[in-house]
C-alpha cells in the first residue's frame, strides 16, 4: 500500500504547468559522483547518463534519460532549447529536468474565470541532463554535457512510479479496445476490469488509471458538432444499406445542420406489431456528452420484459420536435398508433399527443412523478416523508374512485398539505396518474413497480455508454441485442419452470398451455382469489362479492352464446387478464375453458396474431431470429408435457444442431458472432 504523503505527491504530478522557472547554466555541467547524490537509488552502471556518453539524436538522449528516470523513481520533462532552426547552428542544446524542476508559477486571478484549487507538484529540484550538438566526427552527434542527479524530494518506489502520468500510456490496440467496450455502455470501471483479465495483469496494474481513460472518452466527444451531426446520417444509411427494414428520419435546421434524428430496428418495428398496444414515451434523459435531450418509446412483451420500440433525439423539446417525434414513430409503425401512451409531465407533450394520436389515451407515469418526490417533500415533510410515501401508494392502488377522493382529503389533513402547490398539482391531474381513473384502459402492467426497474436498468445501459454521438445509433443496437440475449435467456428458464397448478381447475390447466408462464401467474392469482368469492345471479347480470362481505361487490355480464363476459372492475381492460369475478362466474356457469377472446395474442407463448404471422425478409436477420426463438419456445413447451416428448425433442435436437454445426461460416458473420459473444 502507498503511504499518504505518496498519495498526495502522485495527485500533485498531475500538474500540467511547464513555466521555464529553472535556472541550470554551464557551471552545473559537472559530472556527479554517486556519494553526492541525494536520494538516488542504485542503479546498474551502464544506464546512469555521463559526461561525454553520445547519442545519435536528442530523442535517443531523452528516450536514455526517461529509462534511468523510472528506474531511479521519478519522470522527466524537455525543459529548456538553445539556438533554433534556421539561426546560426540551429538547436545546439536541450535540458531535460526533473518533473518536479522550478517553482509554481503566479497565476493571474481572474474573477470571471473559475479557478482550479490544484496542488502543483514544482519544489525546485536541480536534478537534470545536457546534451550538447557536435559535428567533431563529421556526423552530427549529442553528447550529455551536465548531468546532475540531486533530488530534494522523495524519489517513488517502483511499484508507485508506475503512476506518474509520463508513464501512464494507452496503445492503439488498448484505444481500439476501449471504444468497443464503450459502444457496449459498460462502465469504465468494468472496462478496466475485462481488460486486466484479458492482459492476465494484477487489478490495478495496467499501464493506464480509470482516469486515463475518461480523458480518451472525453476527447472523442470533443469534436465539431457539424462533423458529428453528419458522421451520424452517415452512420444510420450505412445499417440501411445492411438492414433495409431499419428506419430514421431526421429535420435540418436553416443552416444546414442536424435538428432532430429518430430511428428504429427491424426487430423494434416486428414486437410493435403485437407488444405495440401499451407503450411507454420517457424523454426525461439527456445525452449531456452532447448536450442533447433522448427520448425512447418502450412497451412490454409477453414474457414480461421491456421491448425497445424506438429512440429520438431532439435539440430541444417543444411543441413542434414532439410532434414531429411522435410522427417518425408512427411512420416507422405503418401509422399504427398505440392504445395507451404513458409520459412524464409535460404540456408539450400532452398536446403533441392530442394531435398526433388522438385516439390514444394519455396517462402519465407514475414512477416518473414519484422521482420527484424527495425534492418535492422531503423537506416539508421531515421524519414523515416514507409514511407519507406509503400512503401515497396506497391510495395510488384504490380500486374505487370514491374511495380515492375521500382518502385522498384524509391524507391532505393528516400531513397538514392543504396549501401545498405540488399536492394540489397531483389532485388537478389525477385522472392521468391514479388507477382507480385509468382501470378501462390497457397498460398491459406497465405501471407495476417491478416493470419501472426493469425499464430503467435497460435505458441506463446505453446511457452508460461514451463514446462519439456518430455511434450512438450503434451502441442502442448493441444494448437492444444484449437485452434481447438477456430476455431469451429468461424466457427458456421460464418455459423451462415446471408450472404447478394451484386449482386443478380445468380452466386452470387450459390456461397453463396457452399463455406463458409470466401471464400464467397473473391469471393463475385471480383463479386462486376467485374461490374464495361468491356468485348470484341477477335479472341483468351477476353480483360477485367476498364471502366475507354481505353488501357491495362487482357486476359481470356474461352471455354465452357470444362467448362474452365483462365486469365492472376492468381488470381484463386494464391488464388482458380476466378479473377473479368473471372467472367465478365462468367456473360457477360449468365454463371449462376461458373463451378465445379473452386469452390474448400479446400474453400467448407464440407471438403471432390470427391468420397473420410475422413477416421477415431473408435478409432481414433479426426477424428470423425472432422467428426462430418463438418456434424454440413453443417446443419447449410442447416437448415438456410428457416424458416421450422430452426424449425425442432432445434426440432431434441433437441431431439438427450436429447438421447446423457443419454448415460454414461466412466470414462477416463469423466477426459479428465473435462480438456478441464477447457482449455475453
Amino acid at each position: 500500500m502507498m503511504s499518504e504523503e505518496a498519495v498526495q505527491m502522485l495527485v500533485a504530478y498531475n500538474d500540467p504547468s511547464d513555466q521555464q522557472s529553472l535556472s541550470l547554466g554551464d557551471t552545473s555541467s559537472t559530472e556527479e559522483s554517486p556519494d553526492e547524490s541525494r536520494l538516488s537509488l542504485e542503479t546498474a552502471n551502464d544506464t546512469v547518463p555521463y559526461i561525454g556518453q553520445r547519442f545519435a539524436t536528442h530523442d535517443a538522449a531523452y528516450k536514455f534519460y526517461t529509462e534511468f528516470a523510472k528506474q531511479c523513481g521519478f519522470s522527466i520533462r524537455r525543459h529548456r532549447t538553445e539556438g533554433k532552426d534556421g539561426v546560426g547552428k540551429g538547436l545546439t542544446r536541450r535540458y531535460f529536468v526533473c518533473h518536479r524542476a522550478g517553482n509554481t508559477p503566479v497565476k493571474n486571478s481572474n474573477d470571471s474565470k473559475p479557478q482550479r484549487n490544484r496542488k502543483s507538484s514544482r519544489c525546485g529540484c536541480q536534478a537534470f541532463m545536457r546534451i550538447s550538438k557536435t559535428t567533431e566526427l563529421g556526423a552530427p552527434e549529442w553528447r550529455v554535457t551536465g548531468f546532475a542527479n540531486h533530488h530534494n524530494h522523495e524519489l517513488l518506489e517502483p511499484n508507485q512510479v508506475r503512476f506518474l502520468p509520463a508513464y501512464r500510456t494507452i496503445s492503439d490496440a488498448d484505444k481500439s479496445r476501449i471504444l468497443v467496450f464503450a459502444k457496449t455502455g459498460i462502465s469504465v470501471q468494468q472496462m478496466m476490469r475485462l481488460m486486466e483479465l484479458e492482459k492476465c495483469v494484477e487489478p490495478g496494474y495496467l499501464p493506464f488509471t480509470e482516469k486515463d481513460v475518461r480523458n480518451l472518452l472525453q476527447s472523442f466527444r470533443k469534436l465539431d458538432p457539424e462533423d458529428e451531426s453528419i458522421d451520424l446520417l452517415r452512420m444510420c444509411r450505412n445499417i440501411k444499406e445492411k438492414e433495409p427494414n431499419f428506419k430514421f428520419e431526421y429535420t435540418l435546421d436553416l443552416n444546414n445542420r442536424l435538428e432532430n434524428i429518430a430511428w428504429s430496428y427491424a426487430s423494434s418495428i416486428q414486437s410493435y406489431e403485437i407488444f405495440g398496444d401499451a407503450v411507454v414515451f420517457d424523454t426525461m434523459h439527456h445525452l449531456t456528452a452532447f448536450d442533447m435531450p433522448l427520448s425512447i418509446w418502450l412497451g412490454v412483451n409477453n414474457y414480461g420484459m421491456p421491448c425497445f420500440f424506438g429512440c429520438v433525439l431532439l435539440r430541444e423539446q417543444n411543441l413542434n420536435s414532439l410532434s414531429w417525434a411522435l410522427k417518425a414513430f408512427l411512420g416507422f409503425m405503418n401509422g399504427k398508433a398505440p392504445q395507451t401512451i404513458l409520459t412524464d409531465q409535460n404540456m408539450c407533450l400532452k398536446e403533441a399527443i392530442a394531435m398526433e394520436m388522438p385516439t390514444t389515451k394519455h396517462a402519465l407515469c407514475i414512477w416518473m412523478i414519484a422521482a420527484k418526490f424527495p425534492s418535492w417533500f422531503n423537506a416539508v415533510l421531515g421524519d414523515r416523508y416514507n409514511e407519507w410515501k406509503a400512503e401515497f401508494h396506497r391510495l395510488y392502488n384504490m380500486e374505487s374512485i370514491d374511495d380515492f377522493e375521500l382518502s385522498w382529503r384524509d391524507m391532505v389533513n393528516s400531513f397538514g398539505l392543504h396549501t401545498n402547490r405540488h399536492i394540489a398539482n397531483l389532485y388537478a391531474i389525477r385522472t392521468l396518474w391514479a388507477l382507480p381513473y385509468l382501470t378501462s384502459h390497457f397498460f398491459a402492467g406497465i405501471t407495476a413497480a417491478g416493470h419501472s426497474k426493469l425499464i430503467n436498468s435497460f435505458i441506463q445501459r446505453f446511457l452508460s455508454a461514451q463514446t462519439r454521438l456518430a455511434h450512438f445509433v450503434e451502441q442502442v443496437a448493441f444494448a437492444v441485442d444484449f437485452k434481447d440475449q438477456a430476455a431469451e435467456q429468461q424466457t427458456m428458464q421460464q418455459n423451462l419452470q415446471n408450472i404447478s397448478l394451484k386449482t386443478g381447475a380445468p380452466m386452470e390447466s387450459h390456461a397453463a398451455t396457452v399463455l406463458t408462464p409470466y401471464a400464467f401467474c397473473k391469471l393463475q392469482e385471480q383463479l386462486v382469489l376467485a374461490a374464495h368469492y361468491a356468485s348470484f345471479q341477477m335479472d341483468d347480470g351477476f353480483l360477485v362479492r367476498h364471502h366475507t362481505k354481505l353488501e357491495g361487490g362487482r357486476k359481470v355480464y356474461w352471455v354465452p352464446r357470444e362467448g362474452t363476459i365483462s365486469c365492472s372492475c376492468h381488470h381484463f381492460e386494464f391488464s388482458g387478464i380476466l378479473c377473479r369475478h368473471a372467472l367465478r362466474v365462468l367456473s360457477a356457469g360449468n365454463c371449462f375453458q376461458i373463451p378465445e377472446r379473452y386469452l390474448p395474442i400479446r400474453w400467448r407463448r407464440i407471438s403471432t396474431s390470427p391468420g397473420k404471422p410475422i413477416q421477415s425478409s431473408s435478409n432481414d436477420r433479426g426477424g428470423r431470429i425472432q422467428l426462430l426463438q418463438d418456434m424454440v419456445s413453443n417446443l419447449i413447451t410442447e416437448a415438456s408435457k410428457s416424458r416421450e416428448r422430452l426424449d425425442l425433442a432432445t434426440e432431434q435436437v441433437s441431431i439438427l444442431l450436429s447438421r447446423v454445426k457443419e454448415q460454414p461460416i461466412p466470414s462477416q458473420c463469423a466477426r459479428d458472432a465473435a462480438v456478441m459473444h464477447r457482449k455475453i
